[in-house]
């Protein structure tokens, strides 16, 4: 039983740091990039809001109640990363990003849902016959829980150093990265096997 949990806490932690699956990573960043330190908590939901919407497809992934092919995942998750980056820049610096928190909210919960559904077919092969999906689908979450917090707390720092170190805005650390981040998944978007 604990070594079932410790699997899949560990694979759910990995599935976040790792670098093959950087598409998260990029995803997280475009998420914490217009956040300090002193905006824990708003950001803890908001990856709260990620980790929950990823749970619920990869379940409904796994008991085949949803069920995308392929090749349409893999064009819509670098299309959700595209998403949070335009949102980042056409609210980068503005007064209303922090006024209408459902918006964001929304948008998160939902992209994790398009995330989970991404590795649902997979998951489903690590399960053995002994042990619970259900349960290791929670383990799972819990470990991508874990990885998302060493990921944005890595970003915000790396901000906290930005912007007083290198004395960057808030505005154009927001906007640059975002851009970076739309450049690297553009390819992503149009080399993908649903234009094949």
């Amino acid at each position: 039983m604990l070594d079932s949990f410790f699997k899949f806490l560990e694979l759910g932690l990995y599935h976040i740091v790792s670098f093959k699956g950087y598409d998260h990573i990029l995803f997280l960043v475009v998420l914490s990039i217009p956040y300090l330190f002193k905006d824990w908590k708003r950001l803890l939901l908001l990856i709260s809001s990620f980790t929950l919407g990823h749970t619920l497809s990869l379940l409904l992934g796994v008991y085949d109640i949803i069920n995308l092919k392929s090749n349409v995942i893999e064009w819509l998750i670098p299309f959700t990363i595209i998403i949070m980056a335009l949102y980042n820049v056409f609210t980068a610096g503005k007064a209303s990003k922090q006024s209408n928190p459902i918006i964001i909210f929304s948008l998160v919960l939902f992209f994790g849902f398009i995330h989970g559904l991404g590795f649902a077919n997979a998951f489903e092969s690590m399960v053995t016959a002994n042990e619970s999906t259900l349960l290791s689908v929670l383990e799972f979450a819990l470990g991508i829980e874990i990885g998302q917090f060493v990921i944005v707390f890595c970003i915000l720092f790396f901000g906290f150093l930005g912007q007083t170190i290198f004395r960057f805005s808030v505005r154009d650390w927001v906007m640059v990265l975002s851009a970076v981040v739309i450049g690297l998944m553009l390819p992503l978007i149009f080399n993908s096997p649903l234009f094949s």
